[in-house]
């Protein structure tokens, strides 16, 4: 049976139930309940810390598992990523006073509040630089107030809270971070994995793609398919109207409205949408 750790808690324990539910399997029904059984799929999910995800994936005992890149890289280099999941977004940057310092290069020497020790002390060995990172569990914005840190490195989204503080950004992002799949390092493949893989490539294409349908006249074709290419090509059927064909194509669903307009203009009637609940590509 698969082992896969699920955040039990927070921004991520939602969104990663919703999308392993679109992806066909089973959820736990109760949100006080810490494992689910699926049997019909063969898995086993243990609802977990987010923190605690990455070490139980990475020690070998789960077989996956499902937390922010973040906290994967905060756990150390026991467990890979495997795919994006495409939600949880979040930026960490390094923050200080304005005349504290202008640049990363003059975080060397100084001191450091994280609730993130492992991203930020990647960050500066690559960086090839050396500072006292200190290790806070929350509020860091106050470390450097309370005289803890010259520097803090925290997720930043609007900047407002930083600017409450008298706190200004401070270079490039550490690290760009979303929800991602997880599994001990180098660890070899199999079939239910690879499954559980597709499936949820399945999803996040089912979510991003349309299907859109439309007739044209067979003189226009290139020109509309050049609109809509597909995934690897549109489908092209004859209808009982001569010199008219039907076409469908997956388009972005970002796009949609703005391609329905140019294929209304360019002659195309009949222009349809449907979503797509699961695909495999």
């Amino acid at each position: 049976m698969l082992r896969i750790a699920v955040p039990n808690k927070g921004t991520l324990a939602d969104p990663a139930a919703q999308m392993l539910r679109e992806a066909g399997y089973r959820q736990r029904p109760d949100g006080r309940d810490l494992v689910c059984r699926d049997e019909p799929n063969d898995v086993e999910f243990f609802y977990l810390r987010p923190k605690d995800i990455a070490t139980y994936v990475g020690s070998g005992d789960l077989d996956l598992g499902i937390t922010g890149r973040d906290l994967l890289v905060d756990a150390g280099g026991a467990a890979e990523e495997v795919l994006d999941l495409d939600f949880g977004a979040a930026t960490f940057r390094f923050a200080a006073r304005p005349e504290t310092l202008s640049s990363i290069e003059e975080i060397d020497g100084r001191r450091v509040a994280t609730a993130y020790p492992g991203v930020v002390t990647r960050h500066l060995a690559e960086r090839r630089l050396t500072a006292e990172v200190i290790r806070l569990d929350g509020a860091v914005e106050n470390a450097i107030r309370l005289g803890v840190a010259d520097v803090i490195a925290d997720v930043v989204s609007t900047g407002a809270t930083l600017r409450q503080a008298g706190l200004v950004v401070v270079g490039e992002p550490i690290l760009r971070s979303s929800a991602v799949l997880i599994r001990p390092a180098a660890a070899p493949a199999n079939g239910r994995v690879a499954q559980l893989e597709r499936r949820l490539q399945g999803v996040l294409v089912a979510r991003r793609y349309v299907m859109l349908a439309y007739d044209v006249r067979a003189d226009l074709l290139d020109r509309a398919s050049a609109l809509t290419p597909g995934i690897e090509s549109p489908t092209i059927s004859p209808l009982h109207r001569e010199g008219w064909v039907a076409v469908e194509a997956m388009v972005l669903r970002d796009e949609v409205h703005r391609i329905m307009d140019e294929l209304y203009e360019l002659g195309a009637r009949a222009i349809l949408v449907t979503n797509i609940h699961a695909c495999r590509l």
